[in-house]
């Protein structure tokens, strides 16, 4: 019981690092996945014969309440969202039942089945959209600026309401963006990475992105995810930023990847006004101190060491299809 998880978007990015984590610190991993007719565990292919998939959905209260009561989990993660934030824009609703109802039915699920499972929740620097500060604290208003950040601040506060009204082990990473060789192609980082290993081996001429000025603080998803398990280890629950304190501008993120290349950015760069966001969140930084100072936890991968592994494993993947994609 003492080192049983259950984690829900192991299929995504942090959901594979995760597992990982959790597996080499002896425990018994249990995750949650949709019934599709067809799979995506490009990112946990490796871990299947040592993880125990259990088919539930966010969307349906009582498949959650029922893996709950067969895995007992004593930790579980809650990665699951509608986790693109541009794509809140065309489905609102959606990105509302995931992100917001999504995390009550998790909780309210907790609540019915054992009161002792430890709940991590996935918070989200996009929380705080147009910055009322910089850098972004725990105290820090939020004041969201797409469909998405405002589904995540429900989110947020709902974790918060079921820790102080039914005395749950419930806390909330308020995670900056971090990234990885297993970002999805549609994020910025990744598109990047993936238009410059392309143009590199002669597979395309340009890459359009759109707001190159957008600051945002990068941090590597096999770090943050440390932190998620930190959290759950202390002796009270609480909330926490998680960043490297340090923003860089995508103009940055284009520099250093095609330079990494040898390539001229210049030459490639277009300017797509169909990346652009009805409203922009222009400068996100994470204030780290409270997370360094209680969990014990900082960053270990920096920015160009991140941008560099993940051109390295794109070219690693165009160039040798069969080869694996990430770190």
């Amino acid at each position: 019981m003492s080192k049983r998880a259950l984690i829900t978007g192991i299929t995504g990015q942090d959901g594979s690092y995760l597992a990982e984590l959790l597996l080499e610190k002896g425990y018994e991993v249990h995750a949650i996945v949709r019934r599709a007719s067809t799979t995506n565990y490009w990112r946990i292919e490796h871990l299947l014969d040592r993880i125990t998939l259990h088919p539930a959905d966010l969307l349906d209260q009582l498949s959650l309440i029922k893996v709950l009561d067969v895995v007992r989990p004593r930790e579980l993660y809650n990665l699951a969202a509608m986790s693109f934030v541009p794509a809140s824009w065309d489905q609102p609703m959606l990105t509302g039942e995931f992100n917001a109802q999504g995390v009550t039915r998790v909780l309210e699920a907790v609540r019915q089945v054992d009161k002792t499972i430890r709940i991590y929740q996935a918070s989200s620097s996009e929380m705080y959209g147009k910055v009322r500060e910089v850098p972004q604290t725990e105290m820090t208003p939020f004041y969201p600026r797409s469909p998405y950040g405002v589904s995540k601040v429900y989110g947020h506060y709902i974790t918060v309401n079921y820790r102080e009204s039914y005395d749950l082990f419930a806390v909330s990473g308020i995670l900056f963006n971090h990234e990885s060789p297993r970002r999805g192609l549609e994020f910025v980082t990744r598109k990047v990475t993936d238009g410059v290993a392309r143009i590199k081996l002669g597979l395309a001429d340009t890459l359009g992105l759109g707001n190159l000025d957008a600051h945002r603080d990068w941090g590597f998803a096999g770090d943050y995810v440390r932190a998620m398990w930190l959290m759950l280890q202390q002796d009270q629950a609480d909330d926490y930023v998680i960043a490297t304190g340090k923003s860089h501008s995508v103009r940055e993120l284009v520099e250093v990847a095609f330079a990494h290349a040898g390539l001229d950015w210049q030459k490639y760069v277009t300017q797509d006004p169909r990346f652009l966001r009805p409203a922009e969140v222009d400068l996100l930084i994470g204030d780290p101190a409270k997370a360094k100072a209680a969990l014990g936890w900082s960053p270990e991968v920096g920015f160009e060491t991140l941008v560099t592994m993940m051109v390295d494993a794109d070219l690693r993947r165009l160039q040798t299809p069969a080869a694996p994609i990430f770190r």
